[in-house]
């Protein structure tokens, strides 16, 4: 079934002199109470009006998939008198909630360092610092630490050479969604390049909702913050009768 999709997005539209068409398998992920991740099947075809151009270097694919941006603070410890204590503190001003690079080659041998500033390509390229205190010694630690911090979460993911590119032609990967996923809309982008250079872009959107019990939370806390105060309270002293109403039958 993909690969009739792939030939029918092949043969659809106008072509340039190489042009990538992609889709996804789905455009829409369900966080639910149950939510444990999901998978995003990410293929495309590679539109032509003439001969593939093979004295320009082979053809090449990179995937990314990148969630809503963020705002996240980051704070320095350091040990002092045997305690460790904040010492600077620096605001991140964008770090993507998630991002995934799947390639068909090592990224660095495949796009050049131009094109990966120019299409914001790489984890480097995705968590930006704009402006840091003047008194903060190394900005860039804060925003390594970031993308350190959330590799370590299966938040930010890179793997090279996974892509599956057939006779120039069609190609496939598949990319996990973790379970800590944030609610919003996330962008899947497939680049084709040829010389370490981008020769044709393509973006599809996937959209990530609450759903059931966990929308009904979400929704509550945000939207009516009293009430979701109150039940919560609630549900805590519930918690603390019945755990104190066990033990004493335990006891008997």
């Amino acid at each position: 079934m993909i690969r009739a999709l792939l030939i029918s997005l092949l043969l659809a539209g106008p072509a340039l002199a190489e042009d990538v068409v992609g889709a996804l398998s789905q455009n829409s992920v369900s966080i639910t109470a149950n939510f444990n991740g999901s998978e995003i099947w990410v293929f495309g075809a590679v539109k032509r009006e003439e001969p593939a151009p093979q004295s320009a270097g082979p053809l090449h694919v990179i995937v990314t998939i990148r969630g809503p941006d963020e705002r996240v603070t980051v704070r320095k410890k350091e040990r002092t008198l045997g305690i460790w204590v904040n010492r600077d503190a620096v605001e991140v001003d964008v770090a993507p909630s998630f991002y995934a690079i799947t390639t068909t080659a090592p990224l660095e041998e495949i796009i050049s360092a131009t094109e990966r500033l120019r299409h914001r390509i790489g984890f480097d390229q995705a968590v930006r610092l704009v402006g840091a205190p003047v008194e903060v010694a190394s900005p860039r630690d804060f925003t390594a630490a970031v993308t350190r911090i959330r590799q370590d979460n299966g938040l930010y993911v890179q793997k090279d050479g996974i892509v599956d590119l057939t006779q120039d032609t069609l190609f496939t990967t598949r990319v996990a969604l973790p379970a800590n996923l944030v609610e919003g809309s996330y962008r899947a982008r497939m680049f084709l390049t040829r010389g370490r250079k981008v020769i044709s872009v393509s973006e599809e959107a996937i959209e990530v909702r609450k759903e059931g019990l966990e929308r009904l939370i979400y929704t509550t806390a945000h939207e009516r913050p009293f009430l979701y105060g109150i039940i919560s309270l609630a549900v805590a002293l519930f918690a603390g009768w019945a755990a104190s109403e066990a033990f004493r039958l335990l006891r008997r």
